[in-house]
């Protein structure tokens, strides 16, 4: 398999795990239920922001494309950012809120 389809592997599935975790309900609400378990901890807060979340995500994926300790790095920070651009370049769910009927 060729470093340009690993990375581009790497950076969907980099994506589509940190929307999982960051965004989803998931399966049978688990993942919504996990995020509540952790509430306001440290961890917690790292699963509301997509951002922050798609780095510790993209670590061990960067370990797909290379092993390489330099070249891990700029992987990693490359397949961070790939999902975040895809982040920004997708449609995003509008919630409206509804004033309630006085």
């Amino acid at each position: 398999m060729g470093s340009w389809l690993r990375l581009t592997l790497a950076i969907l599935a980099v994506w589509r795990v940190t929307h999982l975790l960051a965004s989803e309900d998931g399966p049978a609400d688990l993942i919504v239920r996990f995020r509540a378990a952790l509430g306001e901890s440290w961890a917690g807060k790292l699963l509301d922001c997509f951002y922050c979340l798609s780095l510790w995500t993209a670590a061990p994926a960067a370990l797909f494309v290379t092993r390489d300790p330099i070249q891990w790095v700029v992987c990693w920070l490359a397949i961070s950012g790939g999902a975040c651009l895809a982040e920004r370049a997708l449609p995003q769910k509008q919630v409206a809120f509804v004033e309630p009927l006085q």
